[in-house]
């Protein structure tokens, strides 16, 4: 089996995990109220994440890093210090699609209905989001999108099956979709400890990056599509 060492910025929070043979063995997630934090942070529980596993002698195979979307910021901060990780040590590349991340815990965790929907958000300005919509084995229905989210957004969906609406955009878009089949799971953030399962997959299946030319998918690359608001 592997042993990977996840890194997640895409969000407020910094998390990093390490797991072995399909399991968690290391999980560390902090927060700051600082501007400019989110690097130190990460430096500092990257540290300690290496030392954990040095110190257990457990050998790395590669590091996955959230891909987005996401804070510009936090992307550009772990994607750096994940590629820094695999030239230093000579490790695979794996980036794990953070809208995916996010239907981890719902799978894992919640009980949805065999023909339900996911619709993961991440949180932009005011109305906007931006989502993808996936079945149940992480099939995508629709991919990657900027969304102004009105009661018609996600109709053709809705009209047909359940749809489960989760992630830090979500709980505001819940008033304005108002349909019967849309359904709220609340408390879903993005989390290096998720990452694992869709980690050793893409590493089984040989999908990985080239270290030295790898850019996250930033949200600002879905900003020019968004419609123009006419209070921005």
């Amino acid at each position: 089996m592997s042993c990977i060492l996840h890194i997640e910025t895409s969000a407020s929070a910094c998390s990093v995990a390490v797991s072995e043979d399909s399991h968690v063995i290391y999980h560390d997630e902090r927060t700051s109220d600082h501007k400019g934090a989110s690097a130190e942070l990460l430096g500092t529980m990257v540290d300690e994440a290496l030392s954990f596993t040095d110190s257990h002698a457990i050998p790395f195979d590669a590091v996955a890093v959230s891909a987005g979307p996401g804070s510009y910021t936090g992307l550009r901060i772990g994607v750096s210090m994940a590629k820094g990780i695999c030239f230093g040590r000579d490790l695979k590349l794996i980036a794990v699609p953070t809208l995916e991340l996010l239907c981890v815990p719902v799978l894992l965790g919640e009980r949805v209905s065999e023909d339900a929907l996911l619709c993961p958000m991440l949180d932009a300005r005011r109305m906007e989001v931006y989502a993808a919509v996936y079945d149940r084995a992480l099939r995508t229905v629709r991919p990657v999108g900027a969304d102004v989210v009105s009661a018609d957004t996600y109709r053709q969906w809705l009209d047909r099956q359940p749809v489960y609406f989760f992630g830090p955009g979500a709980e505001k878009c819940m008033p304005v979709i108002d349909h019967p089949n849309a359904h709220l799971i609340e408390d879903i953030v993005p989390q290096a400890r998720w990452m694992q399962p869709l980690a050793e997959r893409r590493l089984m299946n040989g999908q990985t990056e080239d270290v030295a030319y790898y850019e996250p998918f930033y949200l600002k690359d879905f900003v020019a599509k968004l419609p123009k608001s006419p209070l921005s």
